[in-house]
């Protein structure tokens, strides 16, 4: 049931997404693309602090029904933007959305897998949250051409309620006699609460392949428009069905090899398909591009979910789970932030763009190097 509802969120947020730069160009700023994913992702990591440790105090499910709630009402808003301060304003607050409901679910999965299994339970977690990512970009396009963009909103909006909807039957593990009622001196947060220093490795390189995303979700819609290619979607179509083979057939991967050897693997792989997206001339490449990312995904995230797991301490992987998540919204907002200096909305500055990210990801792949050499073996 978490992961069901987990994938209506995640294909409610994502529908939108492959029609926003078009959005925002109609609305007559479109050098602002970059700051339609950058705000997002700044309020979403401002919010993930929170979240973590909330979701160690509240419980778990409250912190998701109130991201379920925040996405339900601002997707409702933004047929009303009028101008681009306001559409930038809801991005913003849709982010803490964002921020809220992943950081539950995540500590809630977290508590119910089994170490042993941990990194095929993350693989099924995962496959859900991709195959969202998936048929939401996907079908966000058809959705607008056919209904409108305002139908597209209410649509989004309506899966995040059936989302939370969902939530009420599933079961809350955070110990009762842990649990707590909220009061605002909860928001009170001491450094200690912010972060879990203990998963500082794998929040590194899931920042650095965040940067990667940030970029892909940035450009990628233009990209369809330079190779004729009419949903703006087509990449994460691809990229979602190679994930979900990739995760289902070597959900185990890193319970048996281990989570750094794992992510060398994947770091790779993103590394190339960067290179592949950058200086695609065809519709071909640019989809076997998308496969390729895909399969670095399916790979690296259950990975770095897992070896977040192992790393966090019992009573505080909310917080750990808020790390990992600052690091991939801190990410996520550097990477649409990079393409504001290489990307200038032609297709001669898509391979620098790209090739940043490449480069980014094999710097990831260097330090799993190194932390294989010279650190303690921690699975």
């Amino acid at each position: 049931m978490l992961c069901l509802s987990m994938l209506l969120f995640m294909t409610s947020f994502n529908l939108i997404l492959p029609e926003l730069n078009g959005f925002i160009t109609a609305l007559g700023s479109p050098e602002s693309k970059g700051l339609i994913y950058t705000l997002f992702a700044c309020s979403a990591l401002l919010s993930r602090p929170f979240s973590g440790k909330l979701s160690d105090t509240i419980g778990r499910k409250r912190v998701m029904f109130t991201g379920a709630f925040i996405s339900v009402g601002i997707c409702l808003l933004y047929p009303l933007s009028q101008s681009v301060v306001f559409f930038l304003a809801l991005r913003f607050l849709h982010g803490i959305g964002a921020g809220f409901t992943p950081t539950g679910a995540t500590a809630l999965i977290t508590d119910i897998l089994p170490e042993s299994r941990r990194g095929r339970g993350m693989a099924i977690w995962g496959t859900f949250i991709s195959l969202g990512i998936g048929v939401g970009q996907s079908l966000g396009s058809p959705i607008a051409n056919a209904w409108g963009l305002t139908s597209m909103f209410v649509v989004a909006s309506i899966l995040s309620a059936v989302s939370s909807i969902l939530l009420i039957y599933v079961r809350e593990t955070l110990p009762v006699d842990t649990k707590q009622k909220f009061n605002f001196s909860q928001l009170k947060l001491k450094l200690n609460e912010i972060v879990e220093p203990a998963v500082w490795p794998c929040a590194l390189v899931m920042f650095l392949s965040a940067i990667n995303s940030g970029i892909i979700f940035t450009i990628t819609p233009d990209i369809s428009e330079y190779l004729n290619i009419s949903n703006k979607g087509w990449f994460f179509m691809f990229y979602s069905l190679s994930t979900i083979g990739v995760r289902l057939f070597s959900g185990g991967l890193s319970d048996s090899i281990g989570r750094r050897k794992t992510l060398l693997i994947g770091m790779g792989l993103l590394s190339i398909s960067m290179f592949m997206i950058g200086f695609a001339k065809s519709w071909e490449v640019y989809t076997a591009a998308a496969v390729m990312f895909g399969f670095s995904t399916g790979i690296s995230s259950p990975t770095i979910f897992s070896w977040t797991a192992d790393l966090s301490l019992s009573h505080r992987r909310g917080i750990g789970s808020g790390t990992m998540f600052i690091a991939l919204e801190a990410g996520f907002m550097v990477g649409p932030l990079s393409t504001l200096l290489t990307y200038d909305s032609t297709w001669n500055t898509v391979p620098l763009a790209f090739g940043l990210g490449a480069v980014l990801a094999l710097v990831a792949l260097g330090y799993l190097i190194w932390h294989l050499i010279y650190r303690a073996s921690i699975t």
